[in-house]
């Protein structure tokens, strides 16, 4: 199994990180892309642009988060993406990587759960 690891996107990259992967559906803000030193930039496995919204970051919300984040990675395109990222992890460590502020807030924690199996 391999190794996946959370940061910011705006953190500075680590040769710890392995391959970076941001895993937002927007780009982060005032981030360029040379200083993102991206693997590659998952757009799809992020939550959807209406559950994002929706969600907000609400802590209420949180678990009903989960439930529906966890339900859109059951759907084939997503579980396709799922199935790469673990194949790219099998190869070195995978660094998931977000915009938002707190990770633990965001999807990151959901999707690593996922990821390692």
């Amino acid at each position: 199994m391999g190794e996946f690891r959370m940061r910011r996107a705006y953190d500075a990259p680590e040769s710890a990180d392995g391959a970076r992967v941001l895993v937002d559906r927007l780009w982060p803000r005032g981030l360029s892309k040379d200083d993102a030193e991206l693997t590659e930039w998952d757009k799809e496995i992020a939550p959807s642009d209406e559950l994002r919204r929706w969600y907000g970051h609400d802590p209420a919300k949180k678990d009903e988060f989960v439930r529906r984040y966890r339900a859109e990675l059951d759907e084939p395109e997503r579980a396709e993406r799922v199935r790469r990222l673990r194949e790219l992890a099998e190869k070195q460590p995978v660094t998931l990587l977000t915009a938002t502020k707190e990770i633990e807030a965001s999807h990151l924690p959901v999707l690593r759960r996922r990821l390692q199996g």
